[in-house]
């Protein structure tokens, strides 16, 4: 951890230490598991780029704590013994007879994986490592059948009384329920299960599958005695969060502030943790506060919904927005404050890779900041925000603006690059990583341009000269521009002789910027005319003004 603790991640860190080693029991855990951080996902469909948030959050956490020499590990856990309760629009009908049933029960739609659950949640795990999340996958189910919840399942189920008391006092009505679902013995179904007794000496518990009890599933009516242990059932997921904390040793788990609520599901868990466990709920919670959930991260200030299927898939989004650039945005944003970005708004892309490329380079000192702290803040977020192992130099950087340029002139990479060479703004002898950051870069312009761009930024360079129709003074003025170009190569004079030209000419300057752009795309704007010209060469420019 630095000297000054300049990052969220790291304040968090800090904070959850000292809280550790001024609790003994705390650190007989630590001692035991090590420092972990969890965090958990319902494969319920599309996994969603807001739930990245919580992800990179613990992610960064339990970095940040490895940093500070804090044995750390961040388990992802699968909640794939969830029933399905909701049918998603873009499933198949088929998959109606399926709900109630838990996700790892119900086959995958498509072929390949071991279920319903393991198809959405292995989507986003298999893009981990573009992300630079290092996470334990840990499936719920599968804990469950290992026996790791079966002290706590016993434990809550011999105190229903205080369960059933937490409930009544925070939600004010009457809880007659016992905390457990089976799942049933006959139809396999978890969402329409009903305990009715347990008997705490045999360790068994009576259930019911009844038929109408809820609306989205049909149970069996069927009766039956199971033992709760080894996978025949789970915890509601209100109890079932503090006896993940308790089971495993969370000391750290963040969640949407939707969960930290007033009488929401993080109120309940912590009382559950406190008053039937006697367990410290993890940080931000306490004995004595919820504390605060992250804010979301929306699109368009809308909040993303795996359900209704709003929203970008993790996944998807991963192939056409790079994920170390939104990787960044989530490190560099405090947790508290919401994240409002819409990839297809005019300039949100260009500026994120612009923040981005300014980080970098006063990481690397290329860049002057005079406040200390704004300095220390901007390389932890780097650090924070990097993939993989740190570069020993600065990166080649090209604005994503002029690669989106370039891409379009010279049609691929390779051609993007020669003209970036020809301008100056590479070397001749590009290889190696410097080759590889500005691949890199050229075909993140190229993904912005196919999916994300405004027109203004989206063009198609003529390849011949039009027939167009222009005032003698104006037909000389622009007949000149080959001739400049061939002297000029630096894009500030040659931007000031284009005034120059127009003041000889007595042309008025909109009218000469206008007609150029016509010449060049068939639209009355485009990218600044100077770099634009020398992007596009003296060879196709002459061939284009020459002979108007």
């Amino acid at each position: 951890m630095p000297e000054k603790v300049v990052h969220w991640a790291d304040q968090i860190a800090h904070e959850v230490k000292n809280r550790v080693e001024a609790d003994d029991a705390l650190k007989s855990i630590v001692k035991k598991h090590g420092y972990i951080v969890l965090d958990e996902k319902t494969p319920s469909g599309i996994i969603h780029i807001g739930s990245g948030r919580g992800w990179v959050i613990h992610d960064a956490i339990a970095k940040a704590m490895r940093d500070a020499k804090m044995k750390a590990r961040f388990i992802l856990s699968s909640d794939d013994i969830d029933p399905m309760d909701k049918l998603p629009g873009y499933l198949d009908r088929k998959f109606e007879k399926y709900m109630g049933m838990p996700f790892r029960s119900i086959p995958s739609p498509v072929e390949g994986y071991d279920s319903f659950a393991d198809y959405y949640f292995m989507q986003c795990v298999e893009k981990f490592e573009e992300w630079g999340i290092k996470a334990e996958i840990e499936s719920t189910g599968k804990m469950y059948d290992s026996g790791a919840f079966n002290s706590a399942i016993k434990t809550v189920l011999d105190n229903s009384h205080k369960i059933r008391a937490i409930f009544e006092r925070i939600y004010e009505k009457p809880y007659d329920k016992l905390p457990f679902n089976p799942i049933c013995e006959n139809c396999g179904k978890i969402g329409t299960t009903v305990a009715a007794n347990w008997d705490s000496g045999n360790e068994v518990l009576s259930y019911r599958c009844e038929k109408d009890l809820v609306e989205w599933a049909q149970g069996c009516n069927h009766e039956g005695k199971i033992s709760p242990y080894n996978g025949n059932g789970k915890l509601p997921w209100k109890v079932e969060w503090a006896a993940k904390w308790i089971s495993l040793g969370v000391v750290c788990e963040f969640a949407g502030k939707d969960h930290f609520t007033k009488k929401g599901s993080r109120d309940v868990a912590v009382a559950v943790s406190n008053e039937v466990f006697d367990y410290m709920p993890p940080y931000p919670s306490s004995k004595t506060s919820i504390g605060q959930g992250y804010e979301f991260f929306t699109i368009s200030g809308k909040k993303m919904s795996t359900s209704k299927g709003f929203g970008a898939g993790f996944a998807e989004i991963s192939s056409i927005l790079p994920p170390r650039i939104l990787r960044y945005l989530l490190v560099r944003t405090r947790i508290h404050a919401a994240v409002d970005f819409d990839p297809y708004r005019a300039n949100d892309l260009i500026l994120l890779f612009d923040r981005f490329d300014k980080t970098e380079r006063i990481y690397f000192g290329e860049e002057k900041i005079d406040n200390e702290t704004d300095l220390e803040s901007q390389k932890r977020v780097y650090q924070l925000a990097h993939i993989g192992e740190l570069p020993r130099k600065m990166p080649m950087q090209i604005p994503l603006s002029l690669a989106g340029m370039v891409i379009q002139i010279g049609l691929n990479e390779e051609g993007a690059i020669r003209i970036l060479q020809n301008t100056g703004h590479l070397p001749k002898d590009l290889s190696g990583p410097d080759h590889y950051y500005v691949m890199e870069r050229l075909h993140d312009a190229k993904n912005w341009i196919e999916h994300f761009a405004t027109e203004e930024y989206r063009f198609t360079l003529r390849q011949e000269p039009p027939e167009i129709n222009l005032p003698g003074g104006l037909k000389t003025a622009l007949r000149e521009i080959p001739r400049i170009l061939r002297e000029t190569k630096d894009e500030k004079e040659l931007h000031n002789k284009f005034y120059v030209l127009c003041e000889e000419h007595k042309i008025d300057i909109k009218d000469f910027f206008r007609a150029s752009y016509n010449i060049l795309l068939n639209r009355d704007k485009g990218p600044r005319l100077a770099s634009f010209l020398l992007a596009v060469g003296h060879e196709k420019v002459s061939r284009l003004f020459g002979n108007i």
